[in-house]
């Protein structure tokens, strides 16, 4: 399996309203390309910069076919959607994590 993670810097003058957009419209779009089986949306408390926040978008995919399949017949329309909204505002960097081990934890 292969995790596309998506890191985004947003001004925090329009956080609240990218989150939403995030929320309701982008990670929807993205999930309806069929490519992808799950994503986990969080914030960055670590790491932050006065003005702004950080988020991190990840998407989880059976295989990097599906990935490569995403990037070359979606990913370049919905990041444009996402420029045109919020332009100047944002800045995202992409990694690709090939998973090696699921380790979950029981608490009893």
């Amino acid at each position: 399996m292969i995790i596309y993670s998506v890191t985004i810097n947003i001004d925090e003058t329009v956080e609240t309203e990218w989150v939403q957009w995030m929320k309701k419209t982008h990670i929807p779009d993205v999930m309806n390309t069929g490519k992808f089986i799950s994503c986990r949306f969080s914030k960055l408390v670590s790491h932050k910069e006065e003005g702004s926040a950080n988020y991190s978008a990840q998407y989880t995919c059976h295989s990097r076919h599906d990935l490569e399949d995403y990037q070359q017949n979606f990913a370049q329309e919905l990041q444009q959607k996402s420029l045109e909204k919020f332009a100047d505002k944002m800045h995202a960097f992409r990694t690709e994590l090939e998973i090696i081990e699921d380790f979950y934890s029981v608490l009893s």
